[in-house]
């Protein structure tokens, strides 16, 4: 059992994957305050919740007394992480990545105090030492203590050769740069710890030899585990598209009920790595069974949600579900999408409808939700895709369409 605080609580909670030398770094967290970092890069203006998992290890090391970096891709992204990918990323524009790395920081506010002092969180940008690199300089400085054998047995590089996907030698030189993050985070701000998903092994182990080889620093890795539903789905992505943690993306509804639909089965594991909740809390929930397991499903959507979006968006959403679910109101809290008025005037079809509400992605998907019985409007449900939505189909201003029990829009006109 590990004598520092934070070890004991990440592993009570489910946090920790592999690590190098988890005695040393257990005594480094008794000794004093370790500044540990994670790495994001800037491919998209948001994060969403397959990141999640990242940011909670951050909180729960500053809870501990410890220090959160934050590192922005803003030089890897232009590179692009194999690790995990069948193909390569897009390539992006600086422009595009500069407005990516805005939109991204916003995602860490609601779960990280940033200041000067010495557990404060810090955001740093890869780009103020990677652009001002020389390749050769590079190579002779770094490249040597890289053999391309031990490179190829690395799972980022092996399984896409194994899967015969091409692997550029950009992507090829990322676990070098990601090395090299972490040499000059030690050397700049005296960082310790490089955290990350499991998939990214094989680049921290790199970087801890890398600190070593250079400088002779003792600094460690740690991964978190590969979160996955219980039915096997990949954590942040559904039906609907991308779970995003801004409200922008994504509403602070349609979020809490992202939470409010897990497995029973991962009720009490989601609980322990995306809440603050106790754990002594957490094990009375955990006992509950049938649909008592609902409350604290519910518990768990209102608690992720509130480190998302506040406690007030959360007790909204949670109150609106409520209404929407178990009185069979179209609350004004529901997510809206307005429609122009001349075209709801001329009626509209139900599938094309839930197509432009954001139920679903396609016309086909409507037809099919359709068909099966699962859309509802005004809570009646509908049998004919071709059904005309208008005018008089306005209750209040406002049509409520449903798919399934759990997914609801209003639409209203605009003009």
């Amino acid at each position: 059992m590990p004598k520092s605080t934070f070890l004991q609580e990440a592993t009570a909670r489910g946090f920790i994957h592999q690590c190098t030398d988890v005695e040393a770094l257990d005594a480094a967290f008794e000794n004093g305050v370790v500044p540990a970092y994670i790495g994001f890069d800037c491919t998209a203006d948001s994060l969403h919740v397959g990141s999640l998992l990242q940011i909670m290890i951050l909180r729960l090391l500053q809870r501990h007394g410890h220090k959160p970096v934050v590192l922005m891709g803003g030089g890897t992204t232009r590179i692009g992480d194999p690790s995990g990918k069948d193909e390569s990323r897009q390539m992006l524009s600086d422009e595009q990545i500069t407005a990516n790395m805005a939109g991204i920081r916003r995602c860490f506010g609601p779960y990280l105090n940033f200041g000067d002092g010495p557990t404060d969180a810090v955001m740093m940008n890869n780009a103020d030492w990677l652009d001002t690199l020389g390749y050769i300089p590079l190579l002779r400085e770094v490249g040597h203590h890289f053999t391309v054998n031990r490179m190829l047995t690395f799972d980022s590089v092996r399984l896409r050769l194994d899967r015969e996907q091409p692997l550029t030698f950009l992507e090829f030189n990322y676990m070098i740069l990601q090395s090299y993050d972490f040499r000059e985070l030690s050397r700049r701000h005296g960082v310790k710890l490089q955290m990350g998903g499991s998939d990214q092994w094989g680049n921290i182990v790199s970087g801890v030899e890398l600190a070593r080889r250079m400088d002779g620093a003792h600094v460690f890795g740690l991964t978190t585990p590969l979160i996955t539903s219980s039915s096997g789905a990949k954590m942040g992505k559904t039906a609907q598209g991308a779970v995003w943690l801004t409200s922008d993306r994504l509403s602070p509804f349609d979020y809490w009920q992202f939470w409010r639909n897990t497995e029973d089965a991962d009720v009490g594991r989601f609980l322990k790595l995306f809440t603050d909740m106790p754990l002594e809390e957490i094990a009375k929930l955990e006992t509950l069974q049938g649909a008592e397991i609902n409350e604290a499903k519910k518990v768990l959507a209102t608690e992720a949600t509130a480190l998302a979006h506040g406690r007030a968006a959360a007790e909204q959403a949670a109150e609106t579900a409520r209404r929407a679910f178990e009185e069979g109101e179209a609350a004004e809290t529901l997510p809206t999408v307005k429609v122009p008025a001349a075209d709801l005037g001329e009626g509209i079809p139900a599938f094309r409808l839930f197509t432009l509400s954001g139920l679903v992605a396609s016309n086909g998907e409507a037809r099919r939700l359709i068909r099966g019985g699962g859309a509802r409007v005004n809570d009646v449900a509908v049998t004919d895709e071709a059904l005309v939505i208008g005018n008089t189909d306005l209750r209040d201003g406002a049509i409520k369409l449903s798919s399934g029990r759990k997914h609801h829009r209003l639409i209203r006109t605009q003009s």
